[in-house]
């Protein structure tokens, strides 16, 4: 796979033994060093804090898995991140999404196969990463549903993902 069109240098792991505690951290939590890593090494400091604020959006909130990889999956098809997409499936299907949602929600209009939670939390998620600002009465709706501490982690990973689908499409990282 050539990676010319990416528009900084990789990192290659190993090379830069000032980066060893980092790519150590980043091994034990994700089992490799993908290529979204490789670029985020060429700043210590951003791989880091990056590599700390995604595990905790992605393994430590208590959001359920299968509803934070629909939303994963929502704002990368919404940002035309399909790094971020393809990378995603295997964790929505192991989180127990349907193939048929995942081939659902690159449809503005959200199909019948979603339930009323997943739809509200879409929607959200739609307006975040369109809009930036949620209506006020879908933002009640929400915390009406949720308490405090899971409605901050639904919305930290929205914005963390658009985050993430940003700075892919930006550096042009794709598969």
């Amino acid at each position: 796979m050539s990676t010319d069109h990416i528009r900084v240098p990789l990192v290659v792991q190993g090379t830069r033994p000032e980066l060893k505690e980092i790519e150590d951290r980043i091994l034990q939590e994700r089992g490799r060093i993908s290529l979204l890593y490789q670029v985020l090494l060429n700043s210590a400091p951003i791989a880091q804090g990056w590599e700390g604020m995604l595990t905790a959006v992605r393994n430590k909130t208590s959001v359920p898995a299968d509803l934070r990889e629909l939303m994963i999956l929502r704002v990368a098809v919404l940002n035309k991140a399909s790094f971020e997409f393809e990378a995603h499936i295997p964790h929505a299907l192991k989180a127990g999404v349907l193939q048929e949602k995942i081939d659902d929600i690159q449809w503005m209009d959200l199909s019948a196969r979603f339930s009323p939670e997943e739809k509200l939390i879409l929607t959200m998620t739609d307006h975040m990463t369109r809009d930036i600002e949620v209506p006020a009465a879908l933002m009640q709706e929400v915390t009406a549903r949720y308490g405090t501490g899971q409605v901050v982690e639904l919305v930290a990973t929205v914005a963390a993902y658009n985050m993430v689908s940003r700075f892919l499409v930006a550096l042009n990282i794709v598969h």
